[in-house]
């Protein structure tokens, strides 16, 4: 599934052709995808002007000089295509701007979606009114989390993907995190001390940025907007490594926690 980096990377991408743009025409080729398309969706963006881009956790956002948003999620396999020569089978929603531009929104799983939200209240739409703070932004800091693990005996892993707690952060990028601020995935997050917690909140800064510039890790389908396939991968120390050595000398090991890999290494995170 495409995470943070990867529908940042997507948004930056999508800004290049859209913002300030008007939309000359928008075409839906289906129904649904993990839910119907909104009613009205091509009447609400038809002549509309995007006046930006932006993104909310997992979520792309294109903001509308009608004080509407098209939010849309990447689900499993979703990605936008810019300038195709034809549009394919899974190119589902496909937006075109008065200057010529194309751009289609392909997701053959079609676990992805698209909603219009009115601007003035995307704060408060339900799936983002119980969201956590951007990991990128200033809400998280090592106080924060202190606070919000206070007394959890849940493993730390579990309640960093919780998205109450932190928006936006998925499997990978917590992995990698952790193990940069040599935290044990398995420990209670109120056990986490306030050094650590002061070595995780930029942890997750690093490895996140790090990975935008590298234009995202690629997982099964995901490419950039233009084609181009994330190489964050190469970067990874210990997702998708087990039994790999570690920079520390021991070795990367595999756990399935909730039908979920974790990766980490024994001997330097505690």
């Amino acid at each position: 599934m495409p995470e943070l980096p990867e529908v940042e990377t997507t948004v930056r991408g999508l800004a290049r052709y859209l913002e300030g743009e008007r939309l000359s025409r928008v075409t839906v080729n289906r129904p649904d995808l993990r839910r119907p398309f909104p009613p009205g969706l091509v009447q609400a963006l038809t002549g509309a002007k995007v006046t930006g881009l932006g993104r909310r956790a997992k979520y792309g956002l294109v903001h509308t000089d009608r004080y509407t948003t098209m939010v849309f999620h990447l689900g499993m396999s979703g990605r936008w295509r810019i300038e195709p020569d034809a549009i394919e089978k899974h190119d589902h929603l496909v937006l075109e701007t008065a200057n010529g531009h194309r751009l289609a929104l392909n997701d053959a799983r079609r676990f992805g979606s698209v909603d219009l939200v009115d601007t003035r209240e995307l704060e408060n739409w339900p799936s983002f009114a119980a969201m956590g703070p951007e990991p990128l932004g200033p809400g998280l800091t090592p106080a924060y989390l202190h606070a919000a693990f206070d007394g959890r005996i849940a493993p730390v892993k579990q309640l960093l993907l919780d998205q109450r707690i932190v928006a936006g952060l998925g499997n990978i990028y917590v992995c990698e995190a952790l193990h940069r601020a040599r935290i044990a995935p398995g420990k209670a997050a109120g056990r986490v001390s306030k050094a650590a917690l002061g070595r995780l909140v930029p942890a997750i800064r690093a490895v996140l940025d790090e990975s935008i510039a590298a234009g995202g890790s690629t997982i099964r389908d995901y490419a950039q907007p233009s084609g181009e396939l994330g190489y964050f991968a190469a970067s990874w120390q210990v997702y998708g490594r087990e039994g790999a050595p570690c920079s520390c000398g021991g070795t990367v090991r595999r756990e399935v926690h909730s039908g979920r890999s974790t990766f980490w290494c024994a001997k330097c995170q505690r």
